[in-house]
Formats: C-alpha cells, structure tokens, sequence
C-alpha cells in the first residue's frame, strides 16, 4: 500500500500542476493518485519511495485533499486552495486557531514595531501566527510568537527541502510550537510566484489576515484581496499620513482600520464575539 509521502510524492512528479492532482483527486480521490504513480517508469518510482522514507525518517509528514486530516478550512466552495501540503513540526497547528500576519521585506522603523507588538497581542490571545518566514514584518511576527510563548506556523515560498532555521531563529526556534508548511514539491527553489501562491495557506488556515505594510503592488496586497475574496476579515494597520499606499488601497476595497496593538487584540477578540471595539488612537 502506497503511504501518503509518496502518493504525494509521486503526484508532483506525474502529474504536475496542483490543477491536475485537484482533478485526479475529486475523481477518484487516493485511487487517482495512486494510478497515476503506477505509470511512472521503474526507477522514478524506486526515487520517489526512497525520497518519501527519508522525508518520514526527517519527521516530514504529508496531507491531502480529501483524507480526514486535510485542514478544512482551506477548502473553499468543494474546491482546496492546494491539494497537497507537505508539513514538519507539531501537526496539531494545522487546526488551531490562527492569524494570519503579512507585510513588506523592507518593512518600516513604525511598521516594525508595530508587527513585533501586533504579535504580541496575538500570541497573548492564545492565537497561533501564520506567516512566510520572509525577513522583515514575517519575521518580527514569527519572533514575537515564539518568543511570548505563543505558537507559529512558517508558510514556505519553495519545497520543504529547504527549510533552515535562519540564524535570527536560533535562539527561540521550538519544534513544538512551530508548523513548517510547504505546498510545493519538496526540491522546488523559491520564485516569485511561489511566494504569491503561499498566501492562500496563510490566509486560508487564518481567522483573519493582518497587513502591516503592503506596498502599491506585490505579495503582500496580493495576500490581502485574496483573503477578502474567500471572506476572511482584513485588519489593515492604519498609520494616519504615513500609511502605505497598499494599505491605503486595502482600506478603499473594504478592508478594517487597526490603529494600535490594543485595538487589534480588541477587534480580534471581537470578531469571535460579534461585537465592536472602540476607536483607539493610531499607532
């Protein structure tokens, strides 16, 4: 019987496309999946079996669409945002309750305060943050988690073969409170459109997506109309006369006007409770 690594496995490499392991998946669920490794030559499938015994032995584990433990939540109108997602860490994060926080690499002195302390209150919530693991606003939100006690799930723009613990994690890095998620296949290196497509894992698994700073273009407005798309709340940092432009365009389409950490845990805790906070002060 072929294990869920390497039906995963084998997936990308005969199929390809997440549209076509979608298709062969809401066809024939495992079943399609495994017809399709079946007519992989001899020695692709001696790799693939190989490979997914040292991912499991690497404690890399595999979900897919359709079996018990596929996150729900990033399944929109019958439809996954992905239909595989390769994971390392504690599993259980997969189905907390979580926040999805976004913004610029070449994030602001104001914008990197406010998404250490915007983590803060998250983490102080019992919330788990969901990011890119990206440097700036990913990585203040990443650390902030960690370091308050709280958990965090590190969405990657590439395979999971790639994923290190960078140097500003080494002191606070805790497998127990982190979930490593890859919707590519493990050898992929970074691309740009990978870093876009990522955003729906964290959006998707989130209760809401926090932008602190999106510029007039790129992934992180991109993460923002995609999270409105499928109806998950936009809190998007408000600054007064140094708002980002993203921000600004964000705030036209719809998006909620957070204007200090306090006023995030507030309107966080009010979203589960329905009601409305009060208009704090900027940030």
């Amino acid at each position: 019987m072929t294990g869920t690594v390497e039906l995963a496995l084998g997936a990308f490499e005969s199929l390809r496309t997440p549209a076509r392991i979608t298709a062969a998946l809401k066809l024939d669920g495992h079943s399609g999946l495994s017809e399709a490794f079946e007519r992989l030559d001899h020695a692709t499938q001696v790799d693939v079996r190989h490979k997914a015994h040292e991912m499991e032995d690497d404690g890399i584990g595999a979900v897919i669409f359709g079996d018990d433990d596929f996150p729900q939540n990033l399944v929109v109108n019958g439809r996954p945002l992905m239909p595989i997602i390769f994971y390392r860490g504690n599993k259980d994060l997969f189905y907390a309750k979580g926040v999805g926080m976004c913004g610029s690499r070449n994030v602001s002195l104001k914008g990197l305060e406010a998404a250490e302390r915007s983590g803060i209150a998250v983490s102080e919530l019992g919330l788990t943050i969901v990011s890119g693991y990206a440097k700036g606003v990913d990585t203040a939100t990443h650390l902030a988690a960690l370091r308050s006690g709280g958990s965090t799930v590190i969405v990657l723009a590439e395979g999971i073969d790639f994923f290190r613990v960078k140097r500003d994690f080494k002191a606070d890095f805790d497998p127990s409170r982190t979930l490593v998620l890859s919707q590519f296949a493990p050898s992929q290196t970074w691309q740009a459109h990978a870093a876009m497509a990522r955003n729906a894992i964290i959006y998707g698994l989130s209760e809401a997506l926090v932008v602190i700073e999106a510029g007039e273009k790129g992934g992180t407005l991109a993460a923002g109309e995609g999270a409105m798309k499928i109806g998950r709340p936009v809190l998007v940092a408000d600054f007064g006369e140094s708002t980002p432009a993203g921000n600004r365009k964000l705030l036209a389409d719809g998006a909620e006007p957070i204007r200090t950490p306090a006023h995030l845990y507030d309107r966080l805790l009010a979203l589960r409770a329905n009601q409305s906070p009060d208009e704090p002060r900027l940030f």
